[in-house]
């Protein structure tokens, strides 16, 4: 464990980043925290002004891949570093997840404290230092433009911080004297919001055997849904056990094209924006992966949504087998922080064919109606199925009213309606969509004549 201390002002400035340098090499668990494009940009630089005698063509090149690093990400370096200590996955953050602090081996510990020193020595590393540092190495007349963000912009500010409120405290650790002592606030913090992207993003989706980040998750909000109030209050008790810890029910949410099935689903994100609530997407292409995704996500603080949409299988798909475990479970136990919600325009998910049915004179299988009852009461494996029937005239026209309310758009019901139905008539009939569409399409109009119209008068 290195315990020197940071060279001081008046050391050269060669010996100082030679001290840094062996202080980034010297990190334990945190290394991650320096493996994204800002800290290779970081420790780059660090080794382009090492020495007296250093390119100075090559240390301007380092430290504009660092200000374009740190742009890119709309951060100061303080915010980035602060950032990657929160979200990082180690096994210290791991654990602490799983385990109240003084259940945590000693080592992990003093590993964390000797890291959490090493990474306070590189956050007094400022982009101002640096610069001054490249001035000096390139004997530049005036030091490189300091990249800054003021606090408030996309950094920690509003980031995570964003998500969780309470982390303005939980982080007041970075203006401490000594970060060491930082570790148990850090364990509560990793217990409490977890790691990696499970922290960092609120949607997210499954792909290519790996969680992606949604940096932009549709802002459906769930005012804006009206017409199934009944189907709406009962996903929002299930979702709500989910959130207490009580045992939820897997959901099926089955009927008609543009009811809303899946903006309802996807409106729950917004509705417990700061409840720990995950919303996963999972493609039916990957559904094979889903007992390994579901094992992925147990023991984590989060609570999860598996969201599958428009759901529906062929004969022998092995995504149906896969969907069977994780409804019906196995041996394994079910994690109490997960459950399926998915959407379908097919009451029975299975495809099923006049010829799947047996006939006497079929000898292809002798219990043929117990395999084609399997099928059709696949989807009676969830616990609670929601039924979303085609909107009909009067449910239409009071989705398009409380669209055109929560809008702004001022015309006559009359008017409004006239319009609403003719909409209906000439595109895809009578649906939440369809009434979105319209809304949509009436206040771009609106707007646009009115625009051309002021334009005209001056």
């Amino acid at each position: 464990m290195d315990n020197q201390t940071m060279p001081t002002a008046s050391t050269s400035y060669y010996a100082q980043v030679q001290f840094l340098q062996r202080q980034a090499a010297s990190l334990l668990l945190y290394q991650s925290v320096l493996q994204s494009e800002v800290g290779i940009a970081f420790i780059d630089l660090l080794q382009a002004i090492r020495y007296t005698d250093a390119d100075a063509k090559g240390c301007l090149q380092a430290y504009g891949n660092y200000f374009h690093a740190l742009a890119a990400k709309n951060q100061n370096w303080e915010d980035y570093l602060i950032t990657q200590i929160l979200i990082s996955e180690n096994p210290f953050s791991r654990l602490a997840q799983q385990r109240e602090f003084e259940d945590l081996p000693r080592a992990l510990i003093a590993a964390v404290q000797h890291d959490l020193q090493v990474l306070q020595s590189l956050y007094e590393c400022s982009s101002a230092v640096l610069s001054e540092w490249v001035q000096t190495v390139a004997h530049l007349p005036v030091s490189p433009v300091v990249w800054y963000q003021e606090q408030g912009g996309t950094g920690i500010g509003t980031g995570l911080m964003k998500q969780h409120p309470e982390m303005t405290n939980i982080a007041s650790w970075q203006h401490s004297e000594n970060w060491a002592d930082a570790v148990e606030e850090l364990a509560v913090y990793y217990r409490q919001f977890g790691t990696g992207l499970f922290a960092e993003y609120r949607a997210l989706r499954w792909q290519a055997g790996q969680f992606i980040g949604i940096r932009y998750p549709d802002p459906v909000k769930l005012n804006a849904l009206v017409g199934y109030e009944s189907q709406r209050d009962a996903l929002l008790k299930n979702t709500e056990f989910l959130l207490s810890g009580e045992a939820a029910l897997h959901v099926l949410l089955y009927g008609s094209r543009g009811s809303g099935k899946s903006s309802l689903v996807k409106a729950l994100l917004n509705e417990y924006d700061n409840c720990n609530l995950r919303l996963l997407e999972v493609a039916k292409s990957d559904l094979q992966d889903l007992p390994k995704i579901v094992e992925h996500l147990r023991g984590v603080p989060q609570k999860f949504i598996i969201f599958v949409d428009d759901l529906s299988f062929e004969e022998d798909d092995d995504a149906f087998k896969a969907l069977k475990v994780v409804l019906e479970g196995n041996l394994t136990a079910r994690p109490q922080n997960v459950v399926v919600y998915a959407t379908s325009n097919r009451r029975h998910l299975i495809r099923e064919f006049f010829a799947d049915r047996p006939t006497p004179k079929d000898n292809t299988e002798i219990h043929a109606w117990d395999t084609m009852q399997e099928k059709l009461s696949f989807s009676d494996r969830f616990g609670l199925t929601l039924t979303f029937e085609a909107a009909d005239q009067k449910t239409y026209l009071q989705i398009v009213r409380h669209l055109a309310a929560q809008t702004g758009i001022n015309l006559s019901q009359e008017d409004l309606e006239y319009q609403a139905l003719q909409w209906a008539t000439r595109h895809n009939g009578r649906s939440g969509r369809t009434a979105r569409q319209f809304i949509d399409f009436l206040k771009a109009e609106l707007a646009f004549f009115a625009k051309n119209k002021n334009t005209s008068a001056t």
